[in-house]
């Protein structure tokens, strides 16, 4: 569309136009009204949807800017504009409008009355009142659209009208209609499947607050809950924030946001998603995301972008189905030139290729997306979908992904007479104890296990992918990796060479602590390999996958060790975080379709990077969010399950798109020779469109 927009009147402060944007079927009014809320300039907008009308109330002229805003403005724009917003986070482009069976009574109606009467005129002027609605939309969509399918049945009625086949005019009708409800009714149940993946928000929670001196828990609005607000849930209430436990014990239902049946057992220190409910227990839960960052909201999001977003399929889909149209009329013409027969040229008309086409390919993403969803695998459009599909090539990091990401500490090591092993790991303790990654759990839960002795400590600091610092007795703690302590701090490791090469040999994972610029010791910790890492990667490699690589900043023998009993093809060891995403390009500058499978903050830009990344459950948010498929089940047959959905898929829509131009092009065939009248072929082009849908919307199994 040229303009986007036309200015329509204009006073001093206040100013109206219309918007073509608001056209569009998914296009939220409030989401609209949000957008605009944000400029200060702006009192207030009102939107006539109907009339593509958008109102501005303002404090000072900035029409210029206001334009600027429209000429730009895209669906995509106000879908990320949800993220920002709670009260803009819905599913808002589903379409809550139920399909009318209005239109079936109609034609119906003129089809069975028209029998009975015996007046032409009277005949005529029945048949074209029933016939009107279908008559002004193919004018319209001529007008604004030029030739589409909708032009082509419109002009095969109206053909029936002016021969005076009243029959065949009542009964195409009735048979159009009847395809759209079924139509509709389809696509809006496959919409429904998605609908349910979106929980509703928990309006009201309790939380602490300090009163006089006192804790008290206070009953909020969800809304309002604040990042590090302490959240209280009993028996019975959904949990509204994602965050980690630090009181409390019992078991949570998370059927809704992971697929698992059983309820899991949640204990302090581990992590809470919104939308899951507690069925025995109380907790205390540190919030850390809220709002529209929760696990809920951010899936919302997820489906109004997958619902909206077309994929090069769809796209190629709905090409094929716009260029076929004129191949329609086209061959219409040229019947009547040779026969004559206006009935011919009627049944040509409805023949043609573009409600199976453009139909039956959104359904089958939108189905598999839901069915997805319900199995614990979150898939973020059908892009994610069709890139799967593609992958030949599966990147993994190693830990959290091929290992359960769950380490033990089975050694500590002192390289000091002045610190025994107990007073090592009590320090290590004390300043990871408020930190909830696996390294950090595993200190903590060792040195309970061995009576934990808090050692007071300064504020400590964070270093993402490196370690933490601190201050003990006013001299500096680093610990982390040996790179950070070495390399970053600049603490020599020659005096204890032999000890950490010999610990590494072992299989170990070590943390290195370091005191007073001196190595202090060092903690060993082991993870498993997953049980069933082994199979997953042979699955994968019957799905399609022809290159497995697995990427560590272990040492390469112990990487070399693991991958011989995985069976993985490749290995890149001893590496940098930020070596990852470099790997990643450099397979898809050798042509290669990469998958890449990772779960920590370090991960995120080899997520993006990829084309397609996938995030394991246990994983950091950023990786979360920037991944095209999120895990929600700590599996990794999750990985082969979504690729099976999407090989699955992508194979069901070649099916019906192979289907699609064969049966049609037969229907068109026969009536472009005679074989076929309007209504024969207005029941075989329907029928096939809907046995197509409903093929789509009952999906893939695996």
């Amino acid at each position: 569309m040229k303009n986007k927009f036309v200015k329509v009147h204009q006073t001093a402060f206040r100013v109206r136009y219309k918007l073509f944007l608001l056209k569009e079927k998914y296009i939220d009014e409030e989401i609209l009204k949000n957008y605009f809320r944000k400029i200060k300039e702006i009192e207030s907008v009102r939107i006539n949807k109907k009339a593509y009308s958008i109102i501005f109330e303002l404090k000072s002229d900035i029409t210029s800017k206001i334009e600027e805003i429209l000429n730009n403005l895209t669906i995509e724009e106000l879908l990320k504009s949800c993220e920002e917003e709670v009260a803009a986070v819905c599913v808002s482009c589903v379409s809550s409008e139920e399909p009318s069976i209005k239109g079936i009574i109609r034609a119906s109606s003129a089809l069975v009355t028209e029998r009975f009467i015996t007046n032409n005129a009277l005949k005529a002027t029945l048949t074209t009142a029933a016939c009107v609605p279908l008559l002004v939309e193919g004018s319209k969509e001529l007008l604004n659209e030029g030739l589409t399918s909708k032009v082509l049945e419109s002009a095969a009625v109206a053909i029936s009208i002016y021969r005076k086949d009243y029959l065949a005019a009542n009964s195409t009708n009735a048979m159009l209609e009847l395809g759209e409800y079924i139509e509709e009714t389809t696509v809006h149940k496959s919409d429904d499947l998605l609908k349910e993946l979106s929980k509703p928000n928990v309006e009201e929670a309790w939380i602490e607050k300090k009163i006089d001196d006192k804790i008290t828990e206070i009953l909020v609005k969800s809304e309002n809950i604040q990042v590090g607000d302490i959240v209280v849930v009993g028996i019975g209430n959904t949990i509204p924030v994602d965050g980690h436990i630090i009181e409390g014990s019992g078991s949570v239902n998370q059927v809704s946001m992971t697929g698992e049946a059983q309820p899991v057992v949640k204990y302090r220190g581990d992590r809470v998603i919104s939308g899951t409910i507690v069925e025995e227990g109380r907790f205390r839960i540190w919030a850390e995301h809220v709002g529209a960052n929760t696990a809920t909201q951010r899936i919302k999001h997820y489906i109004e972008n997958s619902l909206n977003e077309k994929s090069s399929v769809q796209l190629k889909a709905n090409k094929l189905a716009n260029k076929l149209v004129p191949v329609t009329l086209g061959l219409a013409g040229v019947s009547y030139i040779f026969a004559k027969d206006f009935e011919r040229v009627a049944s040509i008309l409805q023949a043609d290729y573009s409600c199976a086409l453009k139909l039956a390919t959104p359904v089958a993403f939108k189905s598999t997306i839901s069915k997805a969803g319900h199995n614990g695998i979150m898939i973020k459009g059908a892009k994610s979908i069709e890139a799967l599909n593609s992958a030949d090539t599966f990147v993994f990091d190693k830990t959290g992904t091929l290992t359960a990401g769950e380490l033990e500490v089975i050694s500590v090591e002192s390289y000091s007479d002045k610190w025994s092993e107990d007073e090592i790991l009590n320090l290590t303790a004390s300043t990871e104890e408020h930190y909830f990654h696996p390294v950090a759990e595993a200190v903590v839960k060792a040195a309970k296990q061995r009576g934990f002795v808090h050692m007071h400590h300064e504020e400590v600091e964070f270093i993402v992918a490196h370690g933490v610092k601190t201050e003990v007795n006013g001299k500096s703690v680093v610990i982390g990796s040996r790179h950070f302590l070495e390399d970053d701090e600049k603490i020599d490791f020659g005096e204890h060479k032999e000890k950490i090469e010999n610990s590494l040999k072992n299989g170990k994972t070590l943390l290195y602590v370091g005191y007073d610029g001196k190595l202090l010791g060092t903690i060993g910790l082991s993870d498993e390999l997953r049980s069933n890492a082994k199979e997953s990667i042979k699955k994968l490699k019957k799905l399609g996958v022809k290159n497995i690589i697995m990427l560590t900043g272990d040492t390469k023998e112990k990487a070399l060790k693991i991958a011989n009993e995985l069976g993985i093809d490749e290995v890149r060891a001893e590496l940098l975080p930020q070596d990852k995403a470099n790997i990643v390009k450099e397979l898809m500058a050798e042509g290669k379709k990469v998958a890449f499978v990772g779960d920590g903050i370090n991960d995120a830009p080899a997520l993006i990077s990829a084309h397609v990344g996938i995030s394991m459950s246990r994983g950091a948010d950023i990786a979360k969010a920037t991944a095209d498929i999120s895990l929600l089940k700590d599996d990794i047959a999750a990985v082969v399950e979504a690729k099976e959905y999407a090989n699955k898929t992508m194979n069901l829509i070649n099916n019906n798109f192979n289907a699609t131009v064969g049966i049609n092009s037969c229907i068109l065939a026969g009536a472009t020779f005679g074989v076929f009248s309007p209504i024969v072929t207005a029941v075989l082009h329907n029928g096939t469109t809907i046995g197509l849908l409903f093929n789509s919307i009952k999906g893939v199994k695996i």
